[in-house]
């Protein structure tokens, strides 16, 4: 690796665990460590679990200390991307209007940089992964919750105040199940892992023919299955499976469909476990897509799988720090005027 080659240092927090990477400008993930995080202490036990992070992954590559140029961090929302403020996310109630990236910065003396995790996998993807080379990108990490990242040009879309792209939270049905955002209806509801768990408990508890291969896999309890289980049993020819993650596919045909006649990407990209398992359904959800946009062209657009798995934090987290927007201002020279 040539020497003067930057490295950024990413770190991904999240409720359990804090993990910390060194991503070189190319997006290669050096090393990476995990640490425990914790979430329901004080701000500064918080902060202490962060720094536990940072300390592992500087010890761990010594002689790329000094080639460090910068920080990332990618964490729940909601989150002041702008600032650098951890605004009051539900599983990490440590914090409350945190200046998180003001204080790494501090303590580090390098730029430091925060924004939601989904918008910063997002970010990665773009630059380094399934979404280079395209000028618009929608991403989806579909897990235990579906967060989504909006890429124009390179740049993250924040809207007005760095809320934006919240797509987890569309409704698709106002008569639908309560989110855990306070809506009903929302993609997540619907079709995030616990959903889709919800959906086969039900299916097990009204009885019938057809239950045997899932059950087998719970141990015969029908409220231990797991969506893990659903995606297992489906594999080995589950018709009952089957048939649940069918009507996961056509509820994310319906969402996708909002999404391409609102902002019609150039791509559509998923990661988080529940995507990779949904990636298997892509023809599905395309065959039924275009009977929810009124976009005639709208099955030109690709659907692909995410290239950070697991570790689209730490890439994302990374990718903050390469971002033009982000470091265009620490490229003016203080005391020094522009040439007109």
């Amino acid at each position: 690796m040539p020497a003067k080659e930057p490295i950024y240092l990413g770190i991904d927090i999240g409720g359990t665990k804090v993990a910390a990477g060194m991503v070189t400008s190319r997006g290669k993930i050096l090393s990476k460590v995990r640490v425990p995080m914790t979430s329901d202490g004080s701000e500064a036990e918080g902060l202490a679990a962060v720094e536990r992070a940072i300390s592992a992954a500087l010890e761990q590559e010594p002689k790329r200390r000094a080639a460090v140029a910068a920080i990332g961090i990618s964490s729940p929302g909601p989150l002041d991307p702008r600032k650098g403020i951890i605004i009051n996310p539900p599983n990490l109630a440590c914090w409350h209007n945190f200046p998180l990236a003001k204080k790494i910065e501090r303590l580090h003396g390098l730029p430091t940089f925060l924004d939601n995790d989904a918008n910063a996998a997002a970010l990665a993807e773009a630059i380094w992964g399934a979404g280079r080379g395209y000028g618009s990108v929608f991403y989806a990490t579909l897990g235990t919750g579906i967060g989504t990242g909006v890429i124009l040009g390179g740049q993250i879309y924040h809207g007005r105040t760095g809320a934006a792209a919240e797509g987890g939270h569309v409704s698709i049905d106002y008569h639908g199940p309560k989110c855990a955002c306070g809506k009903l209806g929302c993609i997540e509801a619907l079709a995030a892992g616990p959903a889709v768990s919800k959906r086969a408990r039900e299916r097990l508890a009204s009885g019938g023919a057809g239950r045997e291969q899932l059950l087998a896999l719970a141990d015969g309890n029908p409220g231990a299955v797991t969506a893990e289980m659903v995606g297992a049993a489906w594999h080995v020819g589950d018709p009952l499976a089957a048939a649940i993650l069918q009507d996961t596919a056509d509820l994310l045909a319906i969402w996708l469909g909002n999404i391409v006649d609102l902002f019609e990407p150039d791509v559509i990209i998923f990661g988080g476990g529940m995507g990779e398992l949904m990636s298997e359904w892509f023809g599905r959800i395309r065959e039924q897509l275009s009977a929810w946009t009124i976009n005639s062209r709208c099955k030109e657009i690709p659907f692909v799988r995410a290239r950070y798995g697991e570790d689209s934090g730490i890439a994302g987290a990374a990718a903050l720090c390469l971002s033009a927007k982000n470091a265009k201002p620490r490229t003016i020279a203080w005391g020094k005027k522009r040439r007109k």
